[in-house]
């Protein structure tokens, strides 16, 4: 059985996919099988395989599992807006209910670490009465919460993290990633976050102008506390 996780973030780009990348690529150079999941994409290009979105697509490339395209991402919309509205604009429907149904088969993969990616925070909306978190609340699997280092990142952070233990799930840790190369004190801001919470840091990124998922990062600590 796959150690399962869902990454969310303090806000949207704020480096989700990013660290999921190099999440599922330390865990192939250590040995372990892995699978990069990015149920709702909002924001896809028509291809001659129809919609598809550039996070998805580097999830599906950093997977040793190989998968089709739309097993990785099972919704894709054109609009790069909250998912409720690009659902709408293209016409379909997303609901918890239909987010199970397609990703509970892939919960069975033989793979040893499975990663699902949301879209933006924890509270974003899928439908008019439904948040991302409601689907997760049905998984029940732990979250990963990334924090876009920036200024107002310790009231996101604080604000995810009370969310997230509201609605009654494990938090298997948090990565800092640094994504404003002008932020001040960002040391202090990270120490400031780990006297907060008692989760682990799993990982700090330092700012990346390419978010190539190569840069190294040394994930063998975050690699071993997650399988």
């Amino acid at each position: 059985m796959a150690k399962t996780y869902f990454i969310t973030g303090t806000d949207t780009a704020v480096g989700k996919t990013y660290v999921t990348q190099n999440l599922l690529n330390a865990a192939k150079q250590q040995g372990f099988s892995a699978l990069g999941l990015k149920p709702i994409a909002a924001g896809c290009e028509q291809t001659k395989a129809g919609w598809q979105n550039d996070d998805a697509l580097a999830l599906q490339s950093a997977s040793t599992c190989k998968l089709s395209y739309v097993e990785i991402n099972p919704f894709a919309f054109k609009d790069p807006i909250s998912p409720h509205l690009a659902a709408k604009n293209s016409g379909e429907v997303v609901s918890a209910t239909m987010l199970q149904e397609k990703i509970n088969p892939l919960l069975k993969k033989d793979v040893n670490l499975l990663l699902i990616e949301g879209a933006g925070g924890w509270r974003v909306p899928i439908n008019d009465t439904e948040l991302f978190s409601d689907w997760v609340n049905l998984l029940q699997i732990p979250v990963i919460v990334v924090v876009g280092m920036r200024l107002g990142c310790l009231n996101h952070a604080l604000l995810t993290f009370e969310a997230i233990r509201q609605d009654g799930l494990s938090i298997a840790g948090w990565v800092a990633n640094s994504i404003d190369p002008e932020m001040k004190q960002l040391s202090e801001n990270i120490n400031y976050l780990q006297s907060k919470l008692p989760e682990p840091l799993l990982a700090t990124f330092s700012y990346q102008l390419d978010n190539n998922p190569n840069n190294l990062v040394d994930l063998r600590s975050a690699i071993e506390l997650l399988i």
